[in-house]
């Protein structure tokens, strides 16, 4: 018995997608799709990251990495409660690692995954308590057109909205943060 696979399950038929296959065999990493699909409905949270990076890809979870470590710091949440599915949701901009540019560093979440994939996803979810929306690509589409250390400094005003905006926790970041010392000692006091 075949099955239709539009009738399966949202996180199988992204856990199934290749829409992106082409251009990541032809970036440098030249690697395949690896969807890296973590919610479920009904989450309280809803953790709106970017794309999973070289070490998520090869490990399947979400946040496994120097990134997740940071943000569950910046949280508060232990990892049982931060990959428990039914309290959070992790659902970046694209769902596949998008590989590295030619110069180094991770290429942008490809557009065409929250094209596809990101309204049904939301749909499924549900209206969650909270949203933290990470880096520029979370941001803007939570939010809209708005760099993201405006968006971090004006978190109050997104709030009312249920919406936590917050730079991507990767080491890239360091810098910024450190410049910026209100984020360490007025945001994410405001935001555990």
């Amino acid at each position: 018995m075949t099955t239709d696979p539009a009738e399966a399950p949202l996180a199988d038929r992204i856990a199934a997608c290749r829409l992106c296959a082409d251009g990541f065999a032809a970036s440098p990493t030249a690697h395949a799709p690896r969807p890296v699909v973590w919610f479920r409905p009904g989450a309280r949270i809803l953790i709106a990251g970017q794309a999973p990076g070289a070490r998520v890809h090869a490990s399947g979870r979400p946040f496994n990495d120097p990134s997740g470590d940071r943000l569950r710091a910046w949280t508060g949440l232990d990892a049982d409660t931060f990959y428990d599915r039914d309290r959070v949701a992790l659902v970046p901009m694209a769902f596949c690692y998008p590989g590295t540019a030619a110069r180094g560093g991770d290429l942008p979440p490809p557009p065409a995954c929250a094209a596809n994939w990101r309204a049904a996803v939301l749909q499924q979810i549900g209206t969650p308590r909270l949203v933290l929306a990470l880096g520029a690509a979370a941001i803007g589409w939570h939010i809209g057109p708005v760099p993201v250390a405006r968006a971090v400094a004006d978190w109050r005003d997104h709030l009312a909205r249920g919406i936590f905006p917050l730079p991507h926790p990767s080491w890239r970041n360091t810098a910024w943060i450190a410049a910026n010392p209100w984020f360490t000692d007025q945001t994410l006091p405001a935001l555990r």
